[in-house]
């Protein structure tokens, strides 16, 4: 059944009527009192911080989606908090999945696809009545459809997405168009025509020799590489293949892009992926065992114009350091940081882009405290390693198990110490800060550029600066720089106008010589092989908290804590570049936010 041409509004500001077949499209005739909008009412009731909600519209503009699903995929609230403040607006009740019906209920004049499509789903059928749940009632032309095709009054009820869809599935997609193979869920919601004999199809190219073996190849490639991500994009000329190696993405090879469709639905059955969705993100995961490493690969893909691109993030247990003194730490620096893991309360940050390495940081530092004397939890997402005699716990946000939620339960298990992935939002940092003062070592990320924007980013958060002072113990930032191949560095002696200019000479004494970067077979002809980290650390003294207490910026943090003695990440790098572990070239790459200044 076609959809009216018309499209609805992205965000509701007024409520539906008791029985909006009556009235549809026009809403109501009288004239009506404003209607507080979404995240107006959000904010209203303290669920939702202002600064949040600023934020959350500007992503809303480049996303253009729902306020709501906007606010959840931010992770800032969780959808049942949506769905009761949109209820609320909306005046239509929240049906809980204990509600939703058993068996499935025709409607007269109403396809199965059409319901699939659209995420409705019938509820109850009499008098002339229809009653559906929809994750989005507000869609007004959507309610008229179902009215002008059934001839019923149509009552629409709210459902969260998450509920309704798996509802959705069972009634009204036949058995045959299941996985029974345990391949992965397969079900066509969201497919083009909805053919079976389509999923079919895939499966048979997925699982001919050919497609196995590429794909075989490509994951086993990483041990070699030493890869960390694995990059499959298609385009018009083909399937490219490039795998991140030390932060650096280098392509490999490239297939026929007759392939591509075959080598992603493969990739999709092992990560247990619906290889019939291909208009819509999709992440999973794949355990594998490869030339004796236990690899854990996490799977993303996203529709593009040629098809769908797949990133997979490669989790090598074999490999992965949880050894302070074997991560890059500078002596005064890990002597430093080490005071701060044994304090017995309060809060350690570890701050960074994505893939600096920050998870790595946290487990290596849960690994030097004592398991068997002290309860330590921790909340992820997801569980990337699992460490001995640690509770780990992951987010399930589809289930409303989110890092606040999580939290909560956590500090009811009478914990010495947290870990939490990452702060996201103002409840969660508000619980952490919370757990600080009452006696718990919280350890969390954040993303930052600096250790001193840990502090403005904790108040963006809604954090009082006297409870920074009170929780805060220190600030690690940190980034992962290249490390040059020992067996083919040039050593090369820099000028004068070089040690000035970048600050070298502080570090270097005058005529030593440095390194940089040549190539030769065992580094791949890069002139690096392997990574290792730069660090700064903001530890948090009286003239810090005075500092904070009187609202200094982020840039006035930063001189005082270089005051204090903290060097900054380009200074901890001119450290490497000084003893030859790195060169001035990829210091100067992954530290050019700050300057040579520091």
């Amino acid at each position: 059944m076609p959809r009216p041409p018309e499209k609805s509004k992205a965000e509701s500001n007024e409520p539906l009527p008791a029985n909006p077949a009556a009235s549809l499209p026009r809403l109501s005739q009288q004239p009506r009192l404003p209607q507080l909008r979404l995240g107006e009412l959000l904010v209203r009731d303290g669920r939702l911080a202002q600064r949040d909600l600023d934020q959350a519209l500007t992503a809303q503009g480049e996303m253009g989606d729902l306020l709501g699903r906007v606010l959840v995929r931010l992770g800032v609230l969780t959808e049942l908090d949506v769905a009761r403040a949109l209820s609320e607006q909306l005046a239509v009740p929240l049906v809980s999945a204990a509600e939703l019906p058993e068996v499935a209920i025709e409607v007269p004049g109403v396809m199965a696809d059409y319901l699939l499509a659209h995420s409705v789903l019938p509820l109850a059928l009499a008098d002339g009545r229809l009653t559906v749940a929809m994750a989005t009632p507000q869609d007004a032309f959507t309610v008229k459809a179902l009215r002008l095709a059934s001839g019923l009054a149509v009552e629409p009820r709210l459902a969260l997405e998450a509920e309704l869809r798996p509802a959705l599935e069972r009634l009204y997609l036949s058995h045959e168009e299941e996985d029974d193979e345990g391949e992965g869920d397969t079900s066509l919601f969201g497919l083009d025509g909805g053919d079976s004999e389509f999923v079919e199809h895939l499966k048979d190219l997925a699982s001919e020799a050919p497609v196995i073996r590429f794909v075989n190849q490509v994951i086993a490639r990483v041990i070699d590489l030493r890869a960390s991500d694995i990059h499959l994009e298609p385009f018009e000329d083909g399937l490219h293949v490039r795998y991140r190696i030390d932060g650096v993405l280098q392509e490999a090879e490239r297939a026929e892009a007759g392939l591509a469709a075959a080598v992603t639905s493969r990739i999709k059955l092992m990560a247990h992926l619906n290889i019939a969705e291909r208009r819509l993100p999709q992440d999973g995961r794949i355990k594998n065992r490869v030339k004796g490493h236990e690899l854990d690969l996490r799977v993303s893909t996203l529709p593009t114009v040629h098809g769908e691109s797949v990133v997979m993030r490669v989790l090598d247990r074999a490999s992965i350091r949880l050894n302070l003194e074997e991560m890059g730490f500078a002596a005064d620096t890990l002597a430093r940081y080490r005071t701060l893991i044994d304090r017995p309360h309060g809060i350690l940050l570890v701050t960074g882009p994505t893939g600096s390495g920050k998870t790595t940081t946290l487990y290596a530092s849960l690994a030097k405290l004592d398991a068997s004397a002290l309860k330590i939890v921790t909340v992820e997402d997801p569980v990337e390693y699992q460490l001995e005699g640690v509770n780990q716990v992951p987010v399930q946000a589809q289930i409303g198990m989110s890092f606040a939620h999580v939290l909560r339960s956590i500090l009811r298990q009478d914990p010495d110490i947290i870990m939490i992935g990452e702060m996201r939002d103002t409840e969660t940092a508000q619980i952490a800060v919370q757990s600080a003062l009452t006696g718990h070592l919280v350890l969390s990320t954040l993303h930052t550029n600096t250790a001193a924007g840990a502090v403005i980013r904790l108040e963006d958060m809604g954090v009082e600066r006297y409870l920074i002072t009170s929780s805060v113990n220190g600030v690690l930032s940190q980034r992962l720089v290249r490390q040059l191949c020992t067996h083919c560095r040039e050593a090369v002696t820099p000028g004068a106008e070089v040690m000035e200019k970048t600050g070298l000479g502080r570090f270097l004494p005058a005529g030593q010589q440095i390194y940089r970067a040549c190539g030769c077979p065992l580094c791949k002809q890069t002139g690096y092989l392997g990574r290792t980290s730069i660090h700064e650390l903001f530890v948090m003294d009286s003239a810090a908290h005075a500092a904070i207490l009187g609202g200094a910026d982020a840039n006035a943090l930063q001189q005082i804590a270089r005051q204090g003695g903290m060097l900054t990440l380009y200074e901890d790098g001119l450290r490497k570049v000084a003893a030859g572990v790195s060169s001035l070239e990829e210091v100067l790459r992954v530290t050019q936010d700050q300057g040579s200044d520091g």
